[in-house]
């Protein structure tokens, strides 16, 4: 088992690699978009890429009991039954979610490398509270061609490390997420990917990683805490959290420790394309589908609660949701289209987890408007484009039968999440995103509950990132 520390390691080795050499390089995969000189053949080249983020959110306040009857020892001192789900931080909030460094070395057209390190990480915190501040979302290393186009014969590639989902949406042209990007596909997993290209339309693609916890948290900004210790020192042991608990869905956790010592998830993936990005139209249809065996219990930083079976089952004995065995499986589909400044993502999954059947879909549109010169400063336009974008989403549990005392009840409802807004480039490195968030819960008993969230995002990036 190779622990969170060892991550550190391995990161601060290849920034003080990376730190020696001064000649950037484009790097198609990750998104560079700096001119950069051309290098020697074959030889080294490296880039790097900074990006910070700052939140203006309003969140709505809303609500529900949940039927878990805690055990009074259980309850802070004053509290009462019943219990309540609630949004996780309601009201106008300003902060800082994320300060991101990404380095990125090729050798040659064969072998490339990127880190990626996210310090802060409110957004991606799980619980928000309690969770660590500092995460290597990315690290890895890949031998052979560029997945992200197309081949002129036959062409093959592998990567190993901690790496994003060969499905997953990388161009989100909203900072939110969808109800399907956040339960299925949303963080990094740990392991190896292959794929081969036959020719310039059919591919391949297949992967053996570690899998990634199954968990839970709210679908907006901040994920919530649930299991967390934080709270008042002065009502401990029984502390009253930092933050609610959110209307949690389950959703595949980040990877925090790399260990491969127990049934690791197997990944394939069949796609055809036409076309080639950012020249004319291009159309990318993906089939894909994911299995592995749930752990009876998995350690997550910040919280008591276990992930996988352990979460599942829930706190104590008849307070399990239906589960049955412990298979875990998806299978879904992609469609990625854009022409010119229109881009269209769809995703629709289905699986099975412990038994349970879960369904869900979402599709994103978006199209980039390139404004004239009207204004200028230090040699780069202002305002230099707008993006409206809209992704509709919708997530259908069928989690029948089990306790009806369940903790979070909203891991049984039905989500539809409609996200709206728009991006204004300011000036080449630097955009303002404004979007609203309609979340519509339906309850078993036919209620329905609103979550709704407006968040406005200011970034700046220098280099180029990666979405």
């Amino acid at each position: 088992m190779l622990r969170r520390g060892s991550w550190w390691v391995l990161a601060l080795v290849a920034s003080a690699a990376l730190a020696q050499e001064t000649v950037p390089a484009d790097e198609p995969e990750a998104g560079f978009t700096l001119a950069q000189p051309e290098a020697e053949p074959g030889g080294l080249v490296l880039d790097w890429g900074f990006e910070a983020k700052a939140h203006w959110r309003d969140s709505e306040a809303s609500r529900n009991p949940s039927p878990f009857q805690f055990p009074p020892e259980f309850l802070p001192p004053g509290a009462s039954l019943p219990a309540f789900q609630e949004t996780v931080n309601p009201g106008e909030h300003f902060e800082v979610s994320t300060l991101t460094l990404l380095l990125g070395a090729r050798w040659g057209e064969a072998i490339a490398a990127r880190a990626k390190i996210d310090f802060i990480d409110l957004h991606d915190r799980n619980p928000t509270s309690s969770d660590r501040e500092i995460d290597v979302d990315e690290l890895w290393l890949r031998f052979g061609r560029d997945p992200e186009l197309p081949a002129d014969g036959f062409g093959a590639y592998a990567k190993v490390g901690k790496f994003p989902h060969f499905e997953r949406q990388n161009d989100r042209h909203l900072e939110s997420y969808g109800l399907v990007s956040t339960a299925f596909n949303r963080f990094e997993d740990a392991g190896i990917e292959v794929g081969i290209d036959l020719g310039r339309h059919l591919y391949l693609r297949g992967s053996l990683t570690q899998g990634n916890p199954l968990f839970f948290r709210d679908p907006n900004a901040l994920a919530g805490d649930n299991g967390t210790p934080a709270g008042d020192p002065a009502r401990r042991p029984n502390p009253v959290p930092e933050l609610a608990s959110g209307f949690p869905i389950l959703y595949d956790a980040e990877v925090e420790d790399l260990d491969v010592d127990g049934d690791l998830e197997t990944g394939a993936g069949l796609g055809v394309r036409f076309g080639e990005p950012g020249a004319g139209a291009h159309l990318d249809l993906l089939a894909w589908g994911y299995r592995r065996e749930l752990a009876d219990t998995v350690s997550l930083e910040g919280t008591s609660y276990g992930g996988d079976l352990d979460l599942l089952d829930g706190p104590f004995d008849a307070f399990s949701l239906p589960i049955s065995g412990r298979d875990k499986e998806e299978v879904g589909a992609n469609l990625r289209f854009a022409a010119g400044g229109l881009a269209l993502f769809a995703q629709f999954v289905d699986q099975e987890v412990a038994g349970m059947d879960r369904t869900g879909w979402e599709a994103e549109a978006a199209y980039t408007f390139e404004l004239p010169l009207v204004w200028a400063a230090g040699g780069r336009q202002l305002f230099p484009t707008l993006q409206p974008a809209v992704r509709y989403s919708y997530l259908e549990p069928e989690f029948a039968g089990g306790s009806p005392f369940y903790p979070a009840p909203s891991v049984r409802w039905e989500w539809a999440k409609l996200d709206y807004g728009i991006r204004l480039g300011i000036v080449d490195g630097v955009d303002l995103t404004v979007e609203f968030a309609d979340n519509v819960m339906t309850l078993a008993n036919g209620r329905e509950i609103s979550a709704d969230e407006l968040l406005a995002t200011l970034r700046w990036r220098v280099g180029g990132l990666p979405r």
